[in-house]
């Protein structure tokens, strides 16, 4: 059975308030590209199963509103609290530990961790663009996987594509 894994970097964050890291909420930008982003994947139908969120508010945000863009019920999202300060292995056991029923999974996080986990799972052969930045906030890799997730690693992952909201600009979605 073929499997997929849809890895969204959550928005851009608005650092002008004075709150800690956990809380810190979207920028009107993060929430324009996570609306663009679920509406892209709903134009597409690519749905997930199930979506899976770092429960710090600007990912929660950023997968509720992705959600919402992709005319889903809100209670198709699991938070985690794992994925929060995730590096790629944590996230890579996230994954491990899905049901087999699922069949396309969206996970919701943030950096560094995010993209480790595509660079691990790509081999290192993502497209890195000129401004280096493989994941900026809100870009959304998707990965198909042969197998069962129990048994996720680079050699049952291939990168379909990474998707960056700049690139949705002049896109009707």
């Amino acid at each position: 059975m073929k499997r997929e894994l849809l890895i969204l970097r959550h928005g851009k964050s608005d650092w002008s308030r004075p709150v800690d890291d956990f809380h810190r909420p979207l920028k009107k930008r993060g929430r324009k590209n996570a609306r663009q982003m679920g509406a892209w994947l709903h134009a597409r139908g690519i749905i997930p199963d199930i979506v899976i969120s770092s429960p710090a508010v600007r990912a929660s945000e950023t997968a509720r509103i992705a959600v919402e863009a992709m005319r889903l019920s809100k209670r198709r999202i699991a938070s985690d609290p794992a994925i929060y300060d995730a590096g790629w292995k944590e996230l890579l056991q996230i994954v491990h530990c899905l049901p087999k029923s699922v069949g396309r999974v969206l996970l919701v996080g943030h950096n560094t961790g995010i993209e480790d986990f595509v660079l691990f799972l790509s081999a290192g052969n993502a497209p890195v663009p000129a401004d280096g930045k493989l994941m900026p906030t809100a870009a959304l890799a998707r990965f198909e996987v042969s197998g069962s997730w129990m048994k996720l690693c680079r050699k049952r992952a291939e990168l379909l594509e990474i998707v960056r909201p700049r690139l949705l600009a002049g896109e009707n979605v």
